[in-house]
């Protein structure tokens, strides 16, 4: 356990150091500027995390290195935020009242027209442009995707964002020139403390370690665990859901490493998907578009891992793909660990393994055999940043003659929990990998799912696209499964 307890959030607001004693486990950082600090350039929209018109940045330190991440105010907890650097739109305005560049160039290329959403594209570029002076149309969109324009047309911000390298030295921005300024302040909040606020369901809790918070949990075992708050974070805005007592993760440090094992990779429960993203798309190629499509940017910076698979939602991004890959979820209870093929975690809807007490620490991931097919696929309504109606993970292998010697066959989407379909995988095994035993074996779908009608998608969809996304897969590696049958004919 912690040392000493510190009963106070910490801070900095722009150039301000703020220090709370009192305050709700459930303000959000949106309330918290716009009613408390009357810093209304922040907007409210959707206050689900979907609009970005909320946008903000927030540094923190990683590695000893001060990085600035744009994430949504709506569905942050300002709790969730010791420690760290809040820049708002109005950090921007000038001794002189001249424009920054990033709003300059909004200006000039006509990319604002009633202005509503312009603070969070604001915030989002002015992100993109510290980490990228000089980004090319696909990291534009890319940090563009968690925010909304209604009015103004997207080739007029792609404008502006393109626009922004030649006006101005990002080099001379005060974010980048005072790095080291706010790195020293920052490091002198780093106290290794308990920050505890607060009593019985009003009490929220942000341990200083990975053992500080299985202490925490061993004492509040009923207590509501949050990690990016992009999951819970809707459990307050939108469903006004009482959470308390609330252990945030955002210190705990322990949880956000990552470790390449030579047969697999471990990901902390804490490490956030922007974060896990190089290791993830240099082992596992194949989920890149996925991870590209989970939320928006600002969702990725926030969102966990962990928190994904920890939730157990039916339709989050991550679990078929893990599932696909064999995953296996690593629980904490005290000093007791234990852990669960990520299959098995997952046991009906709204329920899974792990008792009161117990977190997840986190998500070991095996590395793929030379001869494994593997893909995953998100079906939704829009491209980007929607949640899925469908998501389907496959992974086959081979023997020498062309017979699938196993078959791991997942879906979210389609049952109360991301499932399996077991019967369709028994179907495939031991048959020749080939359009004939494809088509046999889907008529085993109505064996492994039923699929339910809401209005992401109705019934017979999901079913319907079930079916094709395998025959998708068969004819995406009907190419690769050539190549590799050569390779064993070669090596024989």
């Amino acid at each position: 356990m912690a040392s000493k307890i510190r009963n106070c959030v910490r801070f900095v607001l722009n150039s301000t150091l703020v220090e709370l004693s009192n305050i709700a486990a459930t303000e959000t950082l949106l309330d918290f500027l716009r009613l408390g600090r009357k810093l209304r350039g922040t907007k409210e929209g959707c206050a689900e995390g979907d609009c970005g018109a909320c946008t903000v940045l927030v540094g923190r330190l990683l590695d000893g290195r001060l990085k600035y991440e744009s994430v949504n105010a709506c569905i942050r907890f300002v709790a969730s935020l010791d420690g760290c650097h809040v820049v708002t739109v109005e950090a921007l305005a000038a001794k002189d009242g001249s424009l920054h560049l990033v709003q300059r160039a909004m200006v000039d290329t006509h990319a604002s027209q009633c202005g509503f959403c312009t603070p969070g594209f604001v915030m989002s570029l002015y992100g993109l442009w510290m980490e990228d002076p000089h980004p090319g149309v696909e990291a534009i969109e890319k940090a563009l995707q968690g925010n909304l324009c209604r009015c103004t047309g997207y080739a007029a911000i792609i404008r502006a964002a393109e626009s922004i390298s030649a006006a101005g030295d990002a080099s001379k921005d005060p974010l980048v020139t005072e790095r080291a300024r706010i790195t020293e302040q920052l490091l002198a909040l780093k106290d290794n403390k308990r920050v505890a606020i607060g009593e019985g369901k009003q009490q929220l809790i942000v341990p200083a370690n990975a053992d500080d918070l299985a202490d925490a949990l061993e004492a509040h075992p009923g207590a509501t665990i949050v990690a990016g708050s992009t999951d819970v974070g809707l459990w307050v805005t939108k469903f006004m859901r009482d959470i308390g007592p609330v252990v945030f993760l955002s210190r705990v440090d322990d949880l956000r490493q990552i470790t390449e094992e030579p047969n697999h990779l471990v990901l902390g429960a804490g490490v956030t998907y922007t974060e896990a993203y190089p290791a993830i798309t240099r082992h596992f190629p194949q989920l890149k578009e996925l991870w590209n499509r989970i939320g928006g940017e600002q969702v990725r910076n926030m969102g966990t891992v962990g928190g994904n698979v920890a939730n157990g939602s039916p339709i989050g991004d991550t679990p078929p793909a893990l599932i696909g890959l064999g995953a296996f979820v690593e629980l904490r209870k005290g000093n007791v660990r234990r852990s669960v093929p990520i299959e098995k975690y997952f046991i009906e809807y709204g329920k899974q393994d792990r008792t009161p007490g117990e977190f997840v620490e986190a998500i070991r991931i095996p590395r793929l055999a030379f001869d494994d097919l593997f893909a995953v696929y998100k079906i939704s309504k829009r491209l980007d940043e929607d949640i899925s109606s469908v998501c389907g993970a496959f992974r086959v292998r081979l023997d020498q003659q062309g017979r699938v010697e196993s078959a791991v066959i997942a879906f979210g989407g389609m049952a109360g929990t991301p499932k399996r379909a077991a019967a369709v995988e028994q179907a495939l095994v031991g048959a020749i990998w080939d359009e004939a035993s494809i088509e046999a074996a889907i008529q085993q779908f109505p064996q492994d799912f039923t699929p339910l009608t809401d209005w992401r998608a109705s019934a017979d969809y999901r079913m319907l696209t079930a079916k094709n996304l395998l025959r998708r897969f068969y004819l995406e590696s009907a190419g690769e499964k050539r190549v590799r049958l050569n390779r064993y004919a070669v090596a024989g």
